[in-house]
């Protein structure tokens, strides 16, 4: 078999060879420079051959997130009016069997732009092929495994990349070559500390910017090992990372928080069977990292002994922004805390006059006052909506949808998105602030908490509670819950409701979709809109059930 149908241990040179020969084949295809290809594929060495031969001939790829349903690829792939899909017979993830081309048959149904399905082998399963579909490998077998670069201007595209916005279609940020690459690489480095040799380990989805900054682009421009984790944090058991890490010895550990209050709830013994003693950084990205899940990351699975970086950047800024490192040696890292601007970053608290906030022990609405080599350059086809959605709100500003706090040291926690605020009798306040305020308590590892109509105070808080399995008084946590609320926040921030249920609704990556628990509560569930991304569809149902039984308890107790 050829190194591309492998998936242990990659060497440069084969890496390489598998992109010219690839490369080759789109060429072949009829992919020029600037030409749109998307790839819809799991995380595998292929679908990173796939990017990096779309760079190398100066196509644009917009990888896909291998858990979109049909109309959602479909959608993207007329946005960006791809020539070509890449993509898998099937995908395995968490023990199952996922039908990636019969997705895309589906998909690109409805997409006249798509001249060819290059189809590879992840499954010795045969699927139906038509008259577009290319057997990938066999035709990468016929091409030569040199592939001359294309000259690249620095703000020429390099690739395209979708993220959900508040409202409407979803937007293709546009990433560009020179800055891009400089910013990824020099993230990775520095944040990580990523020395000669090492390790890196991001169990982040390709589908996804972390996957293109920091398993991608950033570890292979240092020259670095990356490990690409096609598994869930919890398949075939909870010991998966951590066998990952002493099996492939990882010096660098970059995941999300979901997973790590994920793994919290199945207890230390899982993390402490393996051997970690090759872990220097371990790394937190895509949502803020609550205290309790960070202590447990620390002291856990690092030991008390590595350095842990919550990270806070975005799709929109190419590379992480805020984060502990790099600093001075030895500097001090507050728990669950971005912390310190990267190099270049010069953020700026806004307040609701559009002013700039100055001094310590303050909050508002993070912005960035100056340009940085890693950020988008546009939504694709759609600049208007690119300076719309980040320059309008605070002109002469990115304005980064977060908000954000400023100690009296001048280091920045993120409390959230603005956009999940609620306003409880007259006083803003932070969902993110709640779950926070909740998840410190040692039986509950996830919380998600939303707002809802009220008729006196205008909106309330409704929160939604994960148990550990062994809890027995569920009555007696949400009495603790309420009291830690009004303890931390103040007693208007206490959730007028707490329902327990077994899991929250997730997405594929793993955040939490509140819309969803809004819709239920509010008597929306019939029409829940998009849910292709959802994880398991099943959680709807199971919390519906658990909020009437809350309903019928209450309105027996009247």
């Amino acid at each position: 078999k050829q190194p591309w149908h492998c998936l242990h241990c990659h060497h440069f040179q084969e890496l390489l060879e598998t992109t010219c020969r690839l490369a080759n084949t789109l060429k072949r295809h009829g992919i020029r420079r600037g030409d749109r290809v998307a790839i819809y594929m799991p995380v595998s060495p292929l679908a990173v051959a796939s990017m990096l031969a779309c760079a190398r001939i100066g196509a644009v790829h917009t990888v896909i997130f291998a858990g979109f349903s049909a109309q959602s690829l479909a959608g993207r792939i007329n946005d960006a009016k791809c020539k070509v899909v890449i993509t898998f017979n099937q995908a395995l993830r968490g023990g199952r069997v996922l039908e990636l081309k019969r997705i895309v048959d589906e998909a690109v149904k409805s997409c006249p732009s798509v001249r060819y399905v290059l189809v590879a082998q992840r499954t010795d399963n045969r699927v139906y092929m038509g008259d577009r579909d290319i057997p990938l490998e066999q035709e990468m077998d016929k091409e030569a495994p040199v592939c001359a670069p294309e000259s690249m201007g620095s703000e020429d595209v390099l690739f395209m990349l979708y993220t959900s916005g508040s409202t409407g279609m979803p937007k293709g940020l546009v990433h560009t070559q020179a800055g891009y690459l400089l910013y990824a690489a020099m993230t990775h480095k520095l944040v990580f500390d990523h020395k000669p040799g090492d390790i890196f380990g991001c169990v982040a989805d390709i589908g996804w910017i972390t996957g293109h900054s920091y398993v991608v682009y950033g570890p292979l421009c240092n020259g670095a090992t990356s490990v690409l984790f096609e598994s869930t944090p919890v398949y075939p058991d909870a010991g998966r990372y951590w066998e990952t890490v002493q099996r492939l010895k990882i010096n660098q550990f970059y995941g999300a928080p979901t997973a790590v209050r994920l793994l919290l709830k199945y207890g230390d013994a899982w993390v402490k069977k393996y051997d970690r003693s090759s872990l220097r950084t371990l790394g937190s990205v895509g949502e803020p990292i609550n205290y309790e899940a960070w202590e447990w990351l620390y002291r856990v699975v690092g030991d008390s002994r590595c350095t842990l970086v919550d990270t806070w950047w975005q799709t929109e800024t190419g590379g992480i922004c805020i984060a502990p490192r790099p600093s001075e040696e030895g500097a001090e890292i507050l728990p669950a805390m971005a912390m310190r601007p990267f190099f270049g970053i010069v953020p700026v608290l806004m307040d609701e006059e559009g002013n700039v906030v100055q001094g310590g022990n303050v909050s508002g609405a993070l912005c960035i006052s100056q340009a940085w080599p890693g950020m988008a350059r546009t939504i694709y086809g759609d600049h208007q909506r690119f300076v719309d959605a980040y320059f309008k709100a605070y002109p002469g500003y990115y304005f980064t949808g977060d908000g954000a706090y400023r100690t009296e040291g001048g280091y920045y926690q993120i409390t959230g998105r603005m956009d999940d605020v609620i306003n409880i009798s007259g006083h803003r306040l932070g969902t993110a602030e709640i779950e926070d305020a909740m998840a410190n308590h040692p039986a509950v590892p996830e919380t998600a908490v939303i707002g809802y109509p009220h008729e006196i105070k205008g909106e309330a808080a409704f929160a939604f509670i994960v148990l550990k399995d062994d809890t027995s008084d569920s009555d007696t946590v949400v009495k603790e819950l309420k009291s830690a609320v009004a303890t931390k926040i103040a007693k208007y921030a206490v959730p007028d409701q707490v329902l327990v249920v077994k899991r929250l609704p997730k997405t594929r990556s793993g955040k939490v979709m509140r819309r969803l628990l809004k819709k239920i509560i509010t008597s929306e569930a019939q029409d829940l809109g998009d849910t292709t991304t959802l994880e398991d569809p099943s959680v709807i149902t199971e919390i519906q059930s658990a909020y009437q039984k809350c309903k019928d308890k209450q309105a027996a107790a009247k």
